[in-house]
């Protein structure tokens, strides 16, 4: 890249991060921002108000993007329960609105949980993401349709990422390691020797 390059890039992740944070500041609490409102080439948004609200994580928003076609951002880092979005140089202005028109449609979603529309628990985000499998069993059993679940954003109909699993409990996973491995005595040597 060089110098040149690099300075290049380095501008436009910074104007990428500022443009976000301050197209999400109306519906999410930006932290670490400078006295101008500003933040380097990654912005945190938290979202610790939302499990009193609404029993809402960083995980929920996390695997409700995944519905949106999103990969989650850094989760919890460096600041527990908040999201940390660094665009990079070379996403587009349309891929950024993308985004963040599906960070502002989950804080609404968010909101129904707030006002009582969804029960804090069993909602949009609690139940993310939602797997084909899951939309296609024959009973329906959740306080929203299979539309808001699968599509909850127009341009998915013509273009949809679906997830593969469904919600997994993270933490013990992370504790109780499965090792899929062959055993242990098909490493050991035989003693043959070639």
């Amino acid at each position: 890249m060089g110098a040149e390059g690099l300075t290049d890039a380095t501008r436009v992740a910074l104007l990428s991060a500022n443009y976000m944070a301050r197209k999400l500041a109306p519906h999410y609490k930006i932290l670490f921002t400078n006295q101008n409102g500003m933040c380097a080439h990654e912005f945190i948004i938290d979202i610790r108000p939302f499990g009193k609200s609404a029993g809402i994580e960083a995980i929920d928003i996390a695997k409700r993007l995944q519905d949106y076609g999103f990969h989650s951002p850094t989760m919890s880092w460096p600041v527990p329960n908040t999201l940390m979005i660094e665009p990079t140089e070379s996403e587009s202005k349309a891929e950024l609105d993308r985004f963040c028109d599906a960070m502002i449609s989950i804080r609404k979603e968010i909101q129904t949980v707030e006002e009582g529309k969804q029960s804090k628990g069993n909602n949009l985000l609690t139940n993310s993401p939602h797997t084909i499998e899951v939309l296609i069993k024959e009973t329906w059993d959740k306080a929203y349709t299979r539309e808001q679940a699968a599509f909850p954003a127009k341009y998915l109909k013509e273009q949809k990422f679906w997830p593969r699993v469904g919600r997994l409990d993270d933490a013990y996973g992370d504790k109780n390691l499965v090792c899929s491995c062959p055993p242990i005595e098909d490493y050991e040597d035989s003693g043959e020797t070639k």
